[in-house]
């Protein structure tokens, strides 16, 4: 009787192990990569600083913009500009996939998350108003 409540016991555990689905991969287009500052190096036998740069993409998605900077600085890739990926979210991470380059999974840190407006390329450059108007 204990060897099979011990068998029920561990099918039991793990079938909700398996249960637990990744979420589904929804899909995107990367629109823009830009070059953000995101800190300073300092040089400590020279005394000089210069700024450090860090890769900032906008994923587009039929409802939203996304603006995404690589987790690993470091070993980042460069993404194809235009080209549709997948994506899905782990609570502030965007874990991206680009079809056709590598189908390899990236995770990325969301820097920002933004309604679409009518226009794609009105909401991908940022608004500079003059004082003046």
């Amino acid at each position: 009787m204990r060897y099979r409540s011990l068998v029920l016991t561990s099918i039991l555990l793990a079938s909700t192990a398996y249960a637990k689905e990744l979420k589904a991969y929804q899909d995107a287009k990367l629109l823009q990569m830009d070059s953000v500052q995101c800190g300073t190096d300092e040089n400590a036998k020279k005394g000089k600083t210069h700024e450090l740069l860090c890769q900032e993409y906008l994923v587009q998605t039929d409802q939203v913009l996304y603006r995404v900077r690589p987790k690993d600085d470091r070993h980042s890739v460069l993404l194809p500009i235009g080209q549709n990926a997948q994506f899905r979210l782990d609570k502030n991470k965007m874990l991206l996939r680009v079809e056709g380059f590598d189908n390899k999974e990236r995770e990325y840190v969301i820097m920002s998350i933004k309604p679409r407006g009518d226009s794609a390329a009105a909401d991908a450059s940022p608004a500079h108003l003059n004082h003046l108007q």
